[in-house]
């Protein structure tokens, strides 16, 4: 079945770009829950439905985005200002690890962060795109209120993992999010269940049901539980995410139930005031 993708409305005050119908921040109260791996398979997933979609690696002093999809060189640059976004398995993606060298830290203040991010979104010349998905770093900081206050978010996403130090701070993320008048979509319950390759055994390695609690406590969807598989990191690592390089696993499937969830929570919200062209997908 055909259905249109709409532009929804932002923060108040700011405008959806005329390129990017919809920014989705993918966000987490802590590091280590697997929010980047996350965004990518879900980036990858909405691709696979037919959606023109990109990601943004908004994680300056970590970037992993470059190896997580087996990318490498630096952007071209048409006219010394602007940057054309590095491309792979159908997806345009951009990150601060395409333009300095992998090894080299990046020793930055807070201010100096944040333009970059602000810069990285409004320098690259993104395509048409129907998604535009950013992968934040941990944290409630300043790369996220730079990112509430001058790029239009029309959506965000929790990704934890079930134990209660995690869901503790994915609370704090949630709040921010709803502080800064950015609408949350919904939560990704990240490494929930896993199955020994072995004997088959099924075992909540880090507790059972923390994402399906915080969800019902704050009254947002849970979008997806997400397996603890060791194909995810070995892929990831290798530049061959899941999704594409096992598309009919179990886990692919996941993250394409996952995927569809966020956007049609995402459809649910109201449509952007200012028109911009629609695509089939």
């Amino acid at each position: 079945m055909e259905h249109r993708i709409s532009a929804h409305a932002v923060q108040p005050g700011l405008s959806p770009s005329p390129r990017v119908k919809n920014v989705i921040a993918v966000g987490s109260g802590k590091g280590g829950v697997g929010k980047s791996t996350t965004a990518v398979n879900l980036a990858l997933a909405l691709h696979a439905d037919g959606a023109k979609v990109g990601i943004l690696d908004a994680d300056v002093y970590g970037p992993s985005i470059p190896t997580m999809l087996g990318l490498s060189g630096k952007p071209d640059s048409p006219d010394n200002k602007s940057i054309e976004p590095m491309r792979a398995f159908g997806i345009e993606a951009m990150s601060i690890g395409f333009l300095v060298d992998a090894e080299t830290p990046m020793i930055w203040r807070g201010p100096m962060a944040t333009s970059a991010l602000t810069q990285l979104f409004t320098d690259t010349l993104w395509g048409d795109l129907d998604y535009l998905l950013i992968d934040l770093p941990p944290g409630t900081g300043d790369i996220q209120l730079t990112l509430a206050q001058k790029i239009p978010v029309a959506g965000a996403v929790i990704v934890t993992t079930p134990q209660d130090i995690a869901t503790l701070d994915a609370k704090k993320a949630l709040k921010m999010f709803h502080k800064v008048e950015v609408p949350v979509l919904g939560i990704i319950e990240n490494m929930a269940l896993h199955v020994c390759s072995n004997c088959g055994h099924e075992e909540h390695l880090f507790g059972e049901g923390g994402g399906q609690r915080m969800a019902a406590q704050y009254g947002v969807p849970l979008l997806g539980s997400l397996p603890l598989d060791i194909a995810i990191r070995e892929q990831g690592d290798a530049g061959q995410p899941v999704v594409i390089a096992s598309p009919d696993s179990a886990v692919a499937e996941a993250y394409r139930q996952t995927a569809r969830a966020m956007a049609a929570q995402l459809a649910l919200r109201p449509r952007a005031s200012i028109p911009i062209a629609s695509s089939l997908v």
